[in-house]
């Protein structure tokens, strides 16, 4: 029977709030599980929600609830220079 590969691990150091840090002894005492897991599936599920999101789409999807005036498209420069 093989063993799986072993993960290579890197350090990262994180400056915490008071409540934040608070927050995550909470979670591990109530969970069991370690500090550095709840910080890991914290990464991987925000990574999750920002998936498609990049800056592009947020900023093109920021445009759609501006208030431009009429013919910006035409005379986009003008718009700008205002």
């Amino acid at each position: 029977m093989s063993t799986p590969p072993r993960r290579v691990r890197e350090p990262v150091q994180v400056y915490l709030a008071a409540d934040d840090r608070d927050l995550l002894n909470r979670l591990a005492s109530e969970t069991g599980l370690s500090k550095a897991e709840i910080l890991r599936r914290g990464v991987r599920s925000f990574a999750k929600e920002q998936q498609g999101v990049g800056p592009m789409l947020q900023f093109l999807e920021s445009l759609g609830e501006m208030d431009a005036p009429d013919g910006t498209a035409m005379d986009h420069d003008a718009a700008l220079a205002d």
